[in-house]
């Protein structure tokens, strides 16, 4: 059987953790951050992980993660 392919562009947006699940970004930072307060900016930057529902869309999107 062949070897299965990474989807690249979740490979961009996704890490795993050592305990199997999924770190991600936050949305919304990328611009028109003037109006947003800074402590709003501040927190998203922090990582978060991916949602128990979406988990296994992801796993199937990173076969060797």
């Amino acid at each position: 059987m062949p070897k299965m392919k990474t989807r690249r562009s979740a490979a961009k947006r996704f890490k795993a953790t050592a305990t199997g699940e999924f770190k991600r970004g936050k949305a919304f930072r990328s611009h028109i951050l003037e109006h947003k307060s800074p402590t709003r900016k501040r927190n998203l930057r922090k990582a978060v992980l991916v949602h128990k529902t979406d988990h296994e869309r992801v796993a199937k999107m990173l076969p060797y993660a």
